[in-house]
């Protein structure tokens, strides 16, 4: 399914500029028909482009593995081997770890100060940049031996990260993303991630696949796909029926997706989840 969603919206649609009527021929009456279908000068071409069609998907459940219940999980990633990156949150708890899913061995570990709160996560090359709330620094991390190597700031709150192509893609709880150098966390570019063209507010946790984005929701089990260069949504994954056994907090929430590379799979999981679930997204039951 991956490999059709990503072909189908590997361009976006192409738009026309809505045309703007000039005041002095405000005594002209025309009729809205004509003025829907004509431009200003009297020709026929169209305002606007139909929105592109929005496709819907579920999540489906291939497998369940345990996971560690006190990770506040910010983000997710997997590793060329298999195994995965996971940037936790909470004053005090913070940290970066690696993680074998399939024997559930914690690998290596390193904390965060403190005064940070760890957000989402990225690898990019032999480096690990992990974003951090409200301090607007990126700690960016050797990715073999977890020291740190370097920090970056940016403006606003960082909340999540990934890697696309040779740029990074962050969210900062807004509808924007931006796009960022993945050596000094320059940003290049903006988009507002739209749905039927409306913004979609508090984007969090990312994944970057075959060009395009997927995001968690804060407080959504909807996982948006999203093309990175206009924001326009493409895709939507009901994830609703991917059981969360975390305990009784409104803020333990799904939250983290991991492509499995080579594969048309991904690992998904939540904040304080005891659980991490390999899943596919397939089409959506038709309602017809």
């Amino acid at each position: 399914m991956l490999r059709s969603l990503t072909a189908r919206f590997s361009s976006p649609p192409a738009t026309t500029p809505r045309s703007q009527v000039a005041a002095g021929v405000a005594a002209l009456i025309v009729p809205a028909a004509l003025l829907a279908a004509c431009g200003t000068d009297g020709s026929s071409s169209p305002t606007s482009a139909a929105p592109a069609e929005v496709e819907k998907l579920t999540a489906v459940v291939h497998e369940t593995l345990p996971f560690d219940a006190t990770s506040f999980t910010q983000g997710l990633e997997t590793t060329e081997d298999g195994e995965l990156w996971v940037g936790t949150g909470q004053y005090g708890e913070s940290r970066l770890y690696r993680f074998d899913p399939v024997t559930g061995d914690e690998r290596a570990s390193v904390d965060l100060d403190p005064q940070l709160f760890g957000e989402g996560i990225t690898q990019f090359e032999d480096s690990i940049w992990q974003l951090t709330w409200k301090a607007g620094e990126a700690i960016r991390y050797n990715a073999a031996t977890l020291k740190e190597t370097g920090r970056a700031h940016y403006e606003g709150e960082g909340w999540g990260l990934c890697t696309l192509d040779n740029e990074l893609i962050m969210s900062d709880g807004t509808a924007e993303l931006r796009h960022l150098d993945p050596d000094n966390f320059e940003e290049r570019s903006r988009v507002t991630v739209t749905r039927d063209g409306a913004p979609v507010n508090e984007i969090n946790e990312l994944e970057c696949v075959d060009g395009h984005v997927y995001a968690n929701v804060w407080f959504s089990t909807d996982i948006l796909h999203i093309d990175p260069a206009t924001g326009e949504v493409t895709g939507v994954i009901d994830a609703s029926g991917v059981k969360n056994n975390a305990a009784d907090d409104p803020n333990n929430v799904l939250n983290g997706i991991a492509h499995i590379k080579g594969t048309d799979q991904f690992y998904v999981t939540g904040k304080r989840w005891p659980d991490l679930y390999r899943v596919s997204f397939e089409p959506a039951a038709s309602d017809t």
